[in-house]
């Protein structure tokens, strides 16, 4: 009977604080959140934009802004939401392991058969410093670091450089960086096309199509590990476990290892780290004009990645002879969303020469992005970091 009366109590003060809630101030921006949450399921599932993390996301923003979130556990220090948060988010863990997932579904054979294209991914990174350079008008230098690695078009990364860096603005930067990812297949071709002509997208390049040694391929994520660590310390641990993942997979003896990574770990981290990111997704957090400004800054680091790739290309191009010319599109699968930009890169060349095969090359400028990213994304820190 006590319990009852004391459940009962319980109750009756939770109904008297939601009718003591002001609409303006706690009721519009909870409700606001909720249709923030639910635009980000929407995109997940009518849109398959990112389902594996925006689904998630969303679904763990409503939870956060659920009237009296704290009693509910979701941002409380104690609740499950903060506790994972706290375990995989704020320590970085959960990018790291999800890495290793990501490393071993890269195959760097086509970079490896022409290394040429490896210049291409790290002029994509043009956009993460332009951003930082802009940014830093608005936010103080850390702040600025953090948004813009945005830029890198890679989640994890992004992650874990705001994470280090200590940013107030994670969940913004989340959203943002995970958002444009999904939607790189309306924002490239625009500006693709903005910058080349007709011709230069249908310019042919030849692959080779040369056989990768096993040899080679095992000792490229260990040597690029040491490169890495020793020009970009800071981006060791990244690289670190991005190639580990990549030797697992080259290794031939752990394929169980392998399936794994790519598939139950990968997944299984996703899904975490949707969920628990949705913990600096509350309103008081999140409905700022600095959130609208960093959504803004990240189509800007977006934007002048793919510009910085494509140009870059068509400045080689000057010097380059007839017939060894790059087609410049490739230049923009330099950004890291991986296989996404690659595919948008060979679907512009087949809809202007449907003889005109671009994939294996823009995947090999793909994964060198998704490489060069990792290293800017040190040397932000390197700069910036503590």
């Amino acid at each position: 009977m006590d319990t009852l009366m004391e459940l009962g109590t319980k109750i009756l003060s939770i109904f008297e604080a939601l009718a003591g809630m002001d609409f303006v101030s706690e009721i519009l921006p909870m409700l606001v959140m909720w249709a923030i949450g639910g635009v980000l399921i929407y995109c997940a599932i009518a849109k398959d934009m990112e389902p594996t993390l925006l689904l998630p996301m969303g679904f763990g923003t409503i939870i956060v802004n659920l009237p009296l979130a704290e009693v509910v556990g979701a941002i409380s220090e104690e609740g499950a939401i903060k506790v994972l948060y706290n375990a995989g988010v704020a320590n970085e863990l959960f990018p790291l392991l999800l890495f290793i997932g990501i490393g071993a579904m890269i195959d760097f054979g086509p970079v490896l058969t022409n290394p040429k294209l490896m210049i291409f991914g790290a002029a994509a990174q043009f956009g993460i410093f332009f951003t930082l350079s802009v940014a830093s008008l608005f936010f103080p230098i850390n702040e600025a670091a953090s948004i813009a690695i945005i830029g890198a078009a890679d989640g994890p990364t992004s992650i874990f450089v705001a994470g280090e860096l200590g940013s107030k603005y994670i969940g913004a930067i989340i959203v943002a960086a995970y958002s444009y990812m999904a939607l790189v297949p309306m924002v490239q071709p625009p500006i693709i096309k903005l910058l080349t002509t007709k011709k230069e997208r249908r310019i042919h390049m030849k692959y080779e199509g040369k056989a990768v040694s096993k040899r080679t391929r095992i000792l490229f994520p260990i040597v690029v590990t040491v490169i890495a660590g020793v020009v970009s310390p800071q981006s060791a641990i990244l690289i670190g476990f991005l190639m580990f993942g990549n030797l697992i997979r080259e290794c031939g003896v752990l394929d169980s290892l392998s399936e794994t990574a790519q598939k139950t770990l990968a997944n299984l981290i996703t899904i975490l780290l949707g969920i628990t990111v949705a913990a600096n997704m509350n309103a008081k957090d999140f409905l700022t004009i600095e959130t609208a400004l960093i959504l803004g800054l990240g189509l800007v680091a977006f934007v002048f990645d793919t510009a910085g790739g494509v140009l870059f290309a068509k400045f080689l191009n000057i010097f380059l002879p007839e017939g060894k010319k790059f087609n410049p599109m490739i230049g923009a699968a330099g950004i890291s969303a991986f296989p996404m930009s690659s595919r948008v890169v060979h679907k512009l060349g087949l809809e202007e020469d449907n003889q005109n095969f671009l994939l294996m090359h823009a995947t090999g400028v793909n994964v060198s992005g998704q490489v060069a990213s990792v290293i800017a994304g040190g040397m932000i820190l390197s700069f910036f970091g503590k």
